[in-house]
């Protein structure tokens, strides 16, 4: 099906823009673009062939691509050096994000545990109380965990009496994890670390041991070689990593790229939850109170996707979207727990349901419109209440024991900072249990929905948050923010960065896109495979809506994505160059005709397809490839890409690829960067430090590119 034909004749070395060529922009900036050597790679597919003059960059270990990359950085740091009130925006972002930010409580053995931030630490910290003593004691630091702060907590799990904890941590961003087991008293590590763990939780079964999933370690480059064999181990608490069981998972003939296992909190159910993609997954049951007993099937295809939220003794309460594409709750016994056998629990409605469980009872978060609105069921399946939330926004939490007395949850939007809140179940009352103090003021600024039609008709909502008394005369730099994809929906919430892009006069505009999952099963199945197209031109409607309503122009909009986002940010770009003046894709999918090839890549097949399932389907992903899609001589907008050279789930190869292809291709003075962060992954994690060094850099550029020599509304100069 796929035939390659490697030569490593090497073309003559080639500026990625045409040697010596010098481009210049309205800033009168000059970038010399790095050499980019191109080699005589060719793929075949369905008797097509495609070159790939790049495919060395894809080699992660090379000393050419390393030097590449230091090469690259360097024109893209002395070019962002040169910006004249960069460090006026970063200085803005320091200030504005150091406030304390403190986590909601969660109880575990004798202890309350939350998490908080000083205002500037990289990495959150784990503090404890005990009993009615308020006294705040350190429990895990992730600041102590490397000098320069990219080692980050990713996970913290306590086993049943909270005498034990095991918590994961990443290393330089990747997804690769190891975890650590200590005693919660004396905070002592009381075994060997696990290690070589991805893409997994940590279930505990009382104290004796935990559940958890990774992938073989693969050959080549743990970075970027292919894993697709998930598999669920137990691991008891004094043993080796070497002895864990293998529960589920490895077996050749039926690969599973995403496994994960969980214990019912009353320790009497074991669930798995085998996926091929993405998106569906199988289901099974062990009754851990029985010796030897066999996991029992509930799904046995990958056509829906289901979860155990809780259960009463045998009587199982399943969240599922089978024959229900909005999602609903449905009961069984785990004694017969297949479909045939479901009863409705809380049925399907016309909003998308997210629920969960704590205090004994049901908290149905519903999407409408990507708002939230939240029931209150009891475990007959009564209505308690429609709880009252502080504004119109996101909510998240009223999750917890069923002992807890008192549930949280948070409330933002856009343009209101993140506020916990104290929620007594019994009586429906909510207080504030924690509002930031946070030098930004939400009654300056308004945030309002709007819908617009896209190419085909279908009416999208889109958020629009800008300062009150913005003119809307078309000059007003915006950045247009957006994802479509992987069923995830993007709900109103706060960010520190865009508050300073607003404090700035700058508009944020977030369309929620075909691909996502605002509007159920259906929503989602729109923007994939053979109708991703659907996405693009949601987004390119989106563009247009802002222009002609005169909220910004081309010359003044930007558009920004990451990872299917920045797919989406590189499809519109070649698809529209015209439509914006600057480009913002970051740690994108951006080589639709190899992503699966790499790392955890071929379990995102639900949404994207491959190019070798069929020739229809490798025409159709050829003709939206980024990397496969910029043309000579064609005026791109400036553009910043960005990365980080740890990025193991959306290898940093699609983005050095399209960088090498947009320099050597682009016709106009607009400069095309790319910035590659060092010991950093996909995101998770990142310290506090880079973050607001990254933004400064691209709110900078963007800026800086849309032709403004001083910020629009520059913080130094506000009354």
């Amino acid at each position: 099906m796929k035939k390659l034909i490697a030569s490593l004749v090497v073309l003559t070395f080639l500026s990625s823009c045409k040697n010596e060529q010098e481009l210049k922009k309205n800033n009168n900036q000059i970038v010399n673009y790095p050499i980019t050597k191109t080699i005589d790679t060719v793929d075949t597919y369905f008797g097509t062939e495609v070159k790939d003059p790049y495919r060395w960059l894809e080699d992660d270990r090379s000393a050419e691509t390393e030097a590449w990359v230091k090469e690259e950085n360097k024109i893209t740091f002395d070019y962002l050096n040169k910006i004249p009130y960069r460090n006026v925006i970063k200085e803005r972002l320091t200030t504005l994000w150091n406030y304390e930010k403190i986590g909601t409580p969660f109880k575990e053995g004798d202890y309350n545990y939350f998490y908080k931030n000083n205002g500037l630490q990289n990495q959150s910290v784990v503090y404890r109380t005990k009993g009615d003593d308020k006294t705040e004691h350190v429990f895990l630091d992730p600041n102590t965990f490397s000098e320069d702060g990219t080692t980050s907590l990713d996970g913290l799990s306590f086993s049943k009496d909270g005498s034990l904890a095991a918590y994961s941590i990443s290393e330089g961003g990747s997804d690769w994890r190891k975890i650590i087991v200590l005693n919660t008293e004396t905070k002592e590590i009381t075994e060997d670390t696990l290690i070589d763990i991805k893409f997994s939780g940590m279930s505990w079964k009382g104290n004796e041991g935990f559940y958890y999933s990774s992938y073989d370690k693969p050959k080549g480059s743990e970075l970027s070689a292919k894993t697709d064999q998930h598999k669920v181990y137990y691991h008891k608490i004094g043993t080796k990593q070497s002895d864990d069981a293998l529960i589920y998972g490895g077996t050749p003939e039926e690969k599973h790229r995403y496994i994960y296992a969980n214990v019912t909190e009353d320790d009497k159910y074991l669930i798995i939850s085998p996926r091929v993609s993405t998106s569906g997954n199988k289901l099974y049951i062990k009754d851990l109170t029985k010796p030897n007993s066999k996991l029992i099937p509930i799904l046995e295809d990958t056509n829906s996707t289901s979860h155990i939220i809780d259960n009463i003794g045998s009587k199982l309460f399943i969240v599922t979207n089978l024959n229900a594409p909005n999602k609903r709750i449905v009961t069984v016994d785990a004694s017969n727990p297949t479909p045939e056998h479901w009863v409705d629990f809380i049925p399907e409605t016309e909003h998308v349901l997210n629920p969960s469980t704590g205090s004994g009872y049901f908290f149905a978060n519903y999407m409408v419109d990507a708002v939230s609105q939240v029931k209150q069921y009891d475990y007959d399946g009564k209505l308690v209440r429609e709880i009252e939330l502080p504004g119109v926004g996101s909510v998240g939490g009223f999750s917890g024991k069923k002992e807890n007395k008192t549930l949280y949850y948070t409330f933002s939007n856009y343009i209101t900072p993140s506020t916990s809140f104290a929620f007594n179940p019994e009586t429906g009352a909510s207080k504030v249990y924690v509002k930031p103090k946070v030098d930004f003021d939400p009654n300056q600024y308004e945030s309002k929905q709007v819908f617009y039609k896209s190419k085909d008709g279908t009416k999208v909502p889109m958020i629009i948050s800008y300062k009150k008394g913005t003119e809307l005369n078309g000059k007003n730099p915006t950045i247009l923010y957006a994802y479509g994809g992987f069923n995830i929906s993007l709900t109103p919430g706060f960010s520190i960065a865009n508050a300073v892009w607003m404090e700035e006069g700058g508009i944020y505009a977030v369309p929620n896109l075909r691909g996502g999952g605002e509007y159920g099963r259906a929503w989602h199945d729109a923007g994939t495979k053979m109708q991703k197209q659907n996405v693009f031109d949601d987004f390119i409607a989106a563009a247009e809506y802002l222009i002609d309503n005169s909220y910004t122009s081309s010359k003044y909009l930007a558009i920004r994505g990451g990872s299917n986002g920045g797919l989406l940010v590189g499809a519109t770009m070649t698809q529209r160059p015209d439509l914006m003046q600057v480009a913002l894709p970051a740690v994108g999918v951006l080589d639709m005709l190899r992503y699966h090839t790499f790392t955890a890549g071929a379990g995102w097949a639900y949404d994207y397809g491959t190019a070798e399932d069929s020739e229809e389907m490798f025409n159709y992903l050829k003709a939206y490839s980024p990397v496969h899609n910029v043309k000579p001589d064609v005026s791109y907008p400036a553009t910043l890409i960005t990365t980080g050279d740890h990025d193991d789930r959306v290898v940093p190869a699609h983005s050095f690829k399209f960088a090498a292809e947009l320099q050597n291709k682009q016709k106009n003075g607009n400069p095309v960067l790319i910035r590659i962060e060092t010991d950093a992954g996909h995101g998770a994690g990142t310290p506090v430090s880079k973050t607001i060094e990254q933004y400064a850099d691209i709110f900078g550029f963007t800026l800086y590119n849309m032709g403004f020599d001083a910020l629009p509304n520059a913080t130094t100069n506000k009354e």
